[in-house]
């Protein structure tokens, strides 16, 4: 992939709240939405650490991404997913559509039943059976359609704030996160999130934080976020004096790690304070990320099933076994967990490294799976836009 021409800035982090409409949190970091990992118990338990440094719970916190048509037709599953805890506020749901009309009238129905302080849009899935149909990170590069989908959202909003998530385009050659940047900014949204990658880059290689650089660079009147490669507190001080930014989005990050949210928070408190924890301790979080999955889905057996896909990125670097990964990554219930957990050595301390870094599945780079001829207009073509509901499924990422 050619690297952008855009110099990365030079300017230190300025360390300031972040503003998101009427809402201010002192610690300037997002949980990106994540299928299947971001739902209320995940984020309660990285609100928890990520208020030990901050009064405001460390940053704002933002549901599992749901499809506008799904709640336009009242699936329950999915107005399950957009429904908040007591302790969750402000309330950020994201959402996902195609269809200007299905957009407005879905975040109308967020306003009007009180789901949300916050609508963030998904423009960033890469996944190929959403961009084979024109949807998620190549929707973009039809920026007129882009610009309706925006404004719906933002007329249909009202007081509540709108941002938008997106990539740096499809590939190397239809990049569109500076017109997508523009946009949003002149149609009234809120702020905008970048992920430094391309659809064709899928999660692999590195994050090209010159082309959040350039976006902060070029939209001037409302914040622009970072995406990509968070692994650590130091890699959103980094990225934030690299690049200008206005705050972070932390992902894989934070998978099995809940508590880099306490560390993020320390860090933009100025403090150098970090949690590393024993193995122990670990089991503590495991065991509590349990208690709140239960309550979650009102349910033990599916809590625990729900964990389970948690448990290699809880345990990456201590010294537990296969065999006993295993046995935990088929726990059955609370009581089972517990037994589990007490035959390990809880007093292993903190391994350092083996722990920290890149964590999820990478992959490689992937050509960007488009409808055939979308890449020849910015314009939306009649036959393009007959199949483009089809490219609404329940599929996260960006």
């Amino acid at each position: 992939m050619t690297a952008l021409q855009t110099p990365v800035a030079d300017a230190p982090a300025t360390r300031r709240p972040l503003t998101i409409g009427p809402h201010t949190v002192d610690t300037p970091v997002v949980l990106a939405p994540m299928a299947g990992i971001t739902n209320m118990a995940f984020r309660l338990l990285c609100r928890e650490f990520g208020a030990r440094h901050s009064a405001d719970d460390g940053g704002l916190y933002v549901s599992e991404m749901v499809t506008s048509r799904a709640l336009v037709e009242e699936h329950r599953e999915s107005w399950r997913l957009v429904t908040m805890g007591e302790r969750e506020r402000p309330r950020s749901v994201q959402l996902y559509g195609v269809d200007p009309v299905t957009v407005r009238r879905a975040v109308e129905m967020l306003v009007e039943r009180d789901r949300a302080d916050h609508i963030d849009l998904n423009f960033g899935c890469p996944v190929p059976k959403v961009t084979r149909r024109g949807g998620g990170g190549v929707l973009p590069w039809k920026s007129e359609l882009f610009t309706r989908i925006v404004r719906a959202a933002v007329d249909a909003a009202g007081e509540v704030p709108v941002t938008v998530k997106t990539r740096m385009g499809i590939d190397a050659d239809h990049l569109t996160y500076r017109d997508a940047g523009l946009i949003a900014q002149e149609v009234g949204v809120a702020a905008i999130a970048l992920h430094g990658r391309t659809v064709e880059q899928h999660y692999s290689g590195e994050a090209h934080w010159e082309a959040i650089a350039d976006l902060k660079q070029l939209v001037t009147d409302i914040p622009v976020l970072g995406n990509g490669d968070i692994w650590s507190a130091e890699d959103a001080l980094a990225m934030m004096d690299r690049t200008g930014a206005d705050g972070v989005v932390v992902g894989r990050g934070c998978q099995g790690r809940p508590w880099l949210f306490a560390d993020l928070a320390a860090a933009f408190a100025g403090s150098d304070e970090r949690v590393q924890p024993s193995l122990g301790e670990v089991c503590r979080v495991v065991r509590r990320h349990a208690e709140l999955l239960v309550e979650f889905f009102e349910d033990e057996g599916r809590g625990l099933r729900d964990l389970r896909k948690h448990v290699a990125w809880y345990f990456k670097g201590y010294p537990v076994g296969g065999r006993m990964r295993h046995r935990l990554a088929t726990m059955e219930s609370i009581a089972d967990l517990d037994e589990k957990l007490a035959e390990l050595d809880h007093s292993v301390p903190y391994p350092g490294g083996d722990v920290e870094g890149p964590r999820g599945r990478a992959g490689r780079p992937k050509r960007a799976i488009v409808p055939e001829g979308w890449m020849d207009s910015r314009e939306l073509s009649p036959e393009h836009s007959q199949r483009l509901h089809e490219a609404e499924l329940d599929t996260s990422g960006g």
